[in-house]
């Protein structure tokens, strides 16, 4: 980033909002060693993020998605968002977008394993970083690339932990996030919302979307992301400590949220 006031070309403004003064359809901005502001922003390009290295977490419209190594973000004009990570380090490859193509995919936020092919694609655009001269070669491949996002995100698969918006339920979710190792206790959580079992099972299932065990299954993968970037822990100590009794249950609560095999950063 160039400095204080401009970030990935873009000017920000005092309410956490980009002035865009690139004419620029399409530009990339790679970043080595990423540092995030801990504060909401929006800004009018559409933005595909690719996580080189590390892991991202994208706070967007009462919800948490993470981003892992190897996979891409898409967020639609407009779309207010905060990011976060508590990775060693991460490398991020940033796309944005004056325009788009009129499919729906592009309307919505999408998270999704890069293919190789996308992988490939993504790693070659790096040859243009920061440059916001016309150049032909770039906007019709940065054109392919757009245009091509949504067969790739076909059959994507990611992690979204949902966000409660009403008040009674922020403690029980504190509360798990700090505890995910141990199996939940229904009754002390709903004494946390001070409610009954049977109503915070319901009013969490219609906030979330998702019942309090299946919020606790979505921490424990969280956590686990973590750990294994970390490069500290084997598998089977990372199973144990965010509240698996075997490796081969870890491993089967993993790939039914992320679709592929959990691996330890080396």
């Amino acid at each position: 980033m160039q400095n204080d006031t401009v970030k990935c070309g873009l000017t920000e403004q005092n309410d956490s909002r980009f002035v865009d003064t690139i004419e620029k359809e399409a530009y990339v901005w790679c970043e080595t060693g990423w540092k995030h502001d801990d504060h909401e922003h929006a800004h009018q390009r559409a933005q595909l993020t690719f996580v080189e290295e590390g892991y991202q977490y994208f706070h967007i419209d009462q919800k948490i998605y993470i981003v892992p190594q190897h996979h891409v973000m898409w967020i639609p004009s407009g779309k207010a968002h905060k990011i976060t990570s508590e990775a060693k380090t991460v490398n991020l490859t940033v796309f944005l977008f004056k325009n788009v193509f009129g499919d729906d995919f592009y309307r919505h936020v999408h998270v999704f394993a890069a293919p190789p092919v996308l992988k490939e694609m993504l790693l070659y655009a790096s040859k243009w970083n920061q440059l916001i001269e016309e150049d032909e070669e770039q906007d019709l491949f940065f054109k392919a690339i757009l245009k091509s996002l949504p067969n790739f995100c076909r059959e994507s698969s990611y992690l979204e932990i949902p966000v409660p918006s009403d008040p009674r339920l922020i403690p029980v979710c504190t509360y798990i996030n700090s505890n995910f190792k141990y199996s939940l206790n229904t009754a002390d959580l709903a004494e946390r919302a001070q409610m009954s079992v049977r109503s915070l099972q319901r009013i969490f299932k219609s906030e979330t979307g998702i019942t309090l065990q299946k919020y606790l299954q979505l921490v424990r993968i969280l956590k686990s992301i973590e750990l294994m970037d970390a490069g500290q822990y084997t598998l089977s100590q990372i199973a144990y400590k965010v509240g698996y009794q075997s490796l081969s249950a870890f491993t089967s609560s993993y790939y039914s949220i992320m679709k592929n095999k959990p691996r330890v950063k080396k």
